[in-house]
């Protein structure tokens, strides 16, 4: 049964009252005949000593636990807080601003033009639909992360397959990591890379198969790969400096001290390994 903090706290205020209430009753109803009173002014402060080494000890290790549990729902609500402002300026500001710029290009394509301005024209109106595209799917990102509280790790795993089967590509999972293996930060950074990928081999690599695979590994760390069967990128494009999504997920597995690897080739499909090394 866990406690409330409110609950701890009067408990570690009460208790010392209480035992010392306890004992000199007992001690008067039943051990005045046995210990004298010298003797029972000694052990009252023993006994509180003895109580306080036991269960005070435990309450006060719980009342730390519920304080550290309450910072973290805390920052983690806080952090949610920006997560869904920075949708919100996403969505009122670039979101919209390209949903004009759009409408603007209709309205020119619709204007005495020659071929060659069309041609410029439809080329950054497609320019357009895919960074709408991107705004409005980071956007759901931003929004749908759940809590860590309700976050269960496979669980994000089956929901992110259901939508890549419903974009009609096939999702395959193989191996699973426990919940237990990774703290919530991880899982919310993990979930990241592998949403990522699984974007990128969406929209760029017109995959059929999307494969994650994943696996502990004996001292603590774990394996997670991300395989398409798509196109496949060359080795310039995965270095290019415009790929925003490989440059995020480079930085999010580099700052929680994991090794990524991206393995591409023309017609070969991509694979995204991130591995956190065992603790030394």
């Amino acid at each position: 049964m866990k406690l409330s903090y409110r609950t701890i706290k009067h408990l570690i205020l009460w208790t010392p009252t209480v035992t010392i209430g306890l004992w000199e009753y007992v001690r008067h109803t039943v051990l005045l005949p046995y210990v004298s009173m010298d003797l029972g002014n000694l052990l009252a402060p023993l006994i509180v000593l003895l109580v306080s080494a036991t269960l005070l000890r435990k309450l006060f290790a719980m009342l730390e636990a519920t304080q550290e549990e309450l910072q973290r729902e805390r920052m983690l609500k806080a952090a949610l807080e920006e997560r869904e402002q920075l949708a919100r300026e996403l969505h009122d500001g670039i979101s919209q601003s390209l949903f004009l710029l759009s409408v603007k290009l209709d309205r020119l394509d619709r204007t005495d033009c020659d071929e060659e301005a069309r041609a410029v024209t439809a080329a950054i109106r497609e320019t357009v639909r895919r960074v709408y595209d991107d705004v409005r799917q980071s956007i759901a990102n931003l929004r749908s992360m759940p809590m860590p509280g309700d976050f269960s790790w496979m669980a994000s795993i089956e929901a992110l397959g259901g939508e890549v089967e419903d974009a009609g590509i096939r999702f395959e999972c193989a191996g699973r990591l426990p919940d237990r293996l990774l703290t919530n930060r991880e899982k919310v950074e993990l979930l990241a890379i592998v949403r990522e990928a699984v974007l990128n081999a969406r929209k760029h690599a017109n995959a059929r198969t999307i494969r994650v695979a994943m696996e502990p590994t004996a001292g603590g760390g774990f394996r997670c790969e991300i395989a398409d069967d798509g196109v496949g990128l060359d080795e310039s494009k995965l270095k290019a400096f415009d790929r925003f999504g490989i440059r995020m997920m480079r930085s999010r597995a580099g700052e929680m001290g994991w090794k990524l690897d991206i393995r591409s080739g023309p017609g070969g499909g991509t694979a995204v390994l991130v591995e956190k090394p065992d603790p030394e």
